[in-house]
């Protein structure tokens, strides 16, 4: 089967949360056969949420979709790099890929700060991919950022 990327869709989540107010952040659970289960953005102001993250509630959809906490054989797709508490869910829900646009050394969990995969702890680690549309999700972070600095 040929790499088909929906960081398109996850990029439109993003900026859909933009408007919103929220950081940008977009992200897609993609099944096995390649078809979008389903693609959130960041809801945690809208929803009082400190936990309503992008990738947590397209993998909640994702698994209510599923009937099952786990997601084997699935991935994701998301615009930055995940903090710790997406990552560990990421490892929790058993996602196969994971794909992401921008790096976040600062608050990332994955190749930065925590690095929850490698953590002995970790019970599952995805395969990652990172910089995929980077450019695009960096560029959307930043204009968010200093409108409002």
């Amino acid at each position: 089967m040929e790499f088909k990327s929906h960081m398109d869709l996850a990029l439109k989540e993003a900026r859909a949360a933009a408007e919103r107010g929220e950081v940008p952040v977009g992200a897609v659970v993609v099944a096995p056969d390649g078809c979008v289960v389903v693609s959130a953005g960041n809801r945690t102001r809208e929803l009082s949420d400190p936990t309503a993250h992008a990738e947590i509630l397209a993998i909640r959809a994702a698994c209510q979709a599923a009937g099952s906490e786990r997601l084997p054989n699935h991935d994701l797709y998301v615009t930055l790099e995940p903090c710790p508490m997406c990552a560990a869910a990421i490892g929790f829900a058993r996602i196969r890929r994971l794909y992401f646009g921008a790096s976040d050394p600062k608050s990332g969990g994955v190749l930065h700060g925590a690095r929850v995969f490698e953590q002995i702890q970790n019970h599952h680690a995805p395969q990652v991919y990172d910089g995929i549309d980077e450019a695009a999700s960096l560029s959307l972070l930043q204009r968010f950022f200093s409108v409002r600095r």
